[in-house]
C-alpha cells in the first residue's frame, strides 16, 4: 500500500547579505517538505530566479541593489505569477507595507520573526486556501494599518462576481461553481476573464491575492490556527 507524499515546498532567497541567507537555508531546510532551490543577491537576479525556476515561495529583502523591491515584486508577478512573495525586511513602516502589498506581495514580515513562525507562514501561503495577506509587525504598526485601512472598494466588482470570486477562494473548481450558482462552466469562464481584467490578474491566485489586498472579498474555507490580530485587508501577528 502506497503513502501519498505531500509535494515539496520549493522556495528561492533573495537578500545580499550571504549570511543572512544561509542563516533562513538552514532555517527552513529544518521543516519536512520544504526545499530551497535558488539563492539571488539582487532585485534584478531575484526576477531571473523566480522566471527560471518558478518557485512556490520567493522571500525578498527590501533594500538590495537593482529595482526597487516593489518594482521586482511587480515583475516577478508578471514572470512567475503563481509565486508568492515574501517581503522579509527589517523596516517597521506602515507606509512601506503598504507599497508592498500594493505592489502584490502575499506578506510583509519582520526579521526578528521566529523561526517557527517563518515555517508557519510559508506553509499557509503555499496551501491555496486563504487570499489573505500575511503580516508580523510590530502592534505599533497594525494600528497605524488599521487607522489608515480604506474602506473595501465593493464597486469594482459586481456582485455577481464577487460572489463567484469568494467561491474561488473557497477552493471550488469551474463546474463546482457552475452548479452552485446555477450557471455554465462558459459563463464561469467569462466571469472569470472579465474579473481578471478588473484586477489586472494573470491567474486565479493572483486574483485572489489582489482582490484579498483590495477587501473585495473575505478569507477561504479554511483559516489560519495561531492568528492573534486581525488587520483589514490580511492576517496580522505583532511582535
Amino acid at each position: 500500500m502506497s503513502t501519498a507524499v505531500a509535494p515539496t515546498v520549493r522556495i528561492c532567497l533573495a537578500d545580499d547579505h550571504t549570511l543572512m541567507r544561509d542563516g533562513l537555508k538552514e532555517v527552513l531546510c529544518t521543516a519536512p517538505g520544504f526545499a530551497v532551490v535558488g539563492e539571488a543577491s539582487t532585485s534584478s537576479e531575484a526576477v531571473s530566479l523566480a522566471a527560471r525556476l518558478r518557485p512556490d515561495v520567493l522571500l525578498l529583502d527590501v533594500e538590495m541593489p537593482g529595482p526597487h523591491a516593489s518594482e521586482a515584486i511587480r515583475q516577478i508577478a508578471d514572470v512567475a505569477p503563481e509565486t508568492c512573495v515574501l517581503v522579509l525586511t527589517m523596516h517597521d513602516d506602515p507606509d512601506m507595507v503598504h507599497e508592498m502589498l500594493q505592489a502584490g506581495a502575499a506578506g510583509y514580515l519582520l526579521k526578528s520573526i521566529l523561526r517557527e513562525e517563518l515555517i508557519a507562514v510559508v506553509r499557509s501561503v503555499t496551501s491555496r486556501r486563504t487570499s489573505s495577506v500575511v503580516l508580523v509587525v510590530s502592534r505599533q504598526t497594525a494600528a497605524q494599518l488599521r487607522r489608515q485601512a480604506p474602506r473595501p472598494q465593493k464597486a469594482l466588482l459586481t456582485e455577481r462576481e464577487s460572489a463567484l470570486l469568494q467561491l474561488v477562494a473557497e477552493a471550488m473548481s469551474n463546474a463546482q461553481i457552475a452548479k452552485r450558482m446555477f450557471i455554465t462552466e462558459a459563463t464561469v469562464k467569462r466571469h472569470l476573464t472579465n474579473i481578471y481584467a478588473k484586477l489586472n490578474a494573470v491567474s486565479r491566485v493572483d486574483a485572489l491575492r489582489k482582490a484579498g489586498a483590495a477587501g473585495l472579498i473575505g478569507p477561504g474555507r479554511t483559516g489560519r490556527p495561531g492568528d492573534r490580530a486581525t488587520v483589514p485587508r490580511s492576517d496580522a501577528r505583532t511582535n
